[in-house]
């Protein structure tokens, strides 16, 4: 499926910055899915950096914004979407309280939106900053750095080994 995404919006006459951009802002790749298109796109690592970071960080403001009232609204009028926001809320509270209980609130978030592993990134951060409380003036600049962070692993592990595979593959 995610090749078939990926081809589709490259093949649609879109930029590879574009696809990029696009490819980060959705949740699970985010930018550990829109780097490595850069790659295969054949992008310059510092475009692909850029385009990645702006992707993962453009649905930032209106989760962090809006995952309240919406949630709210849903779990009220919706009856099915409120297992699923159980399930949700309970397995975000695990993975990422003892974190925050070890480095605190800003580097706690930080540091759970850095390490680039699946289910963790500006999505999941998102949704943990609102379980825990954490004011947007709080949040949203310790998911800047994370993303920040986790971009640069990513960009490093993956031009890295490229660049290692070229010279020695």
């Amino acid at each position: 499926m995610r090749e078939s995404i990926i081809h589709w919006l490259s093949s649609n006459g879109l930029p590879g910055e574009l696809v990029v951009l696009i490819v980060s802002t959705l949740p699970i790749f985010e930018l550990r899915g829109g780097i490595p298109v850069g790659l295969l796109l054949g992008l310059e690592w510092w475009r692909t950096y850029i385009m990645a970071v702006l992707g993962n960080l453009i649905p930032v403001v209106p989760i962090l914004l809006l995952l309240e009232p919406v949630s709210y609204w849903m779990r009220r009028h919706l009856k099915a979407t409120d297992q699923f926001f159980e399930w949700l809320f309970s397995r975000t509270r695990r993975k990422t309280e003892a974190g925050i209980r070890k480095y605190g609130i800003f580097f706690g978030l930080t540091l759970f939106v850095a390490i680039p592993l699946p289910v963790t990134g500006a999505w999941t951060g998102c949704v943990a900053a609102f379980l825990f409380g954490v004011k947007f003036k709080y949040s949203f600049p310790a998911i800047i750095l994370g993303v920040l962070t986790a971009s640069l692993v990513v960009s490093m592990a993956t031009y890295g080994t490229a660049t290692v595979i070229r010279l020695f593959g």
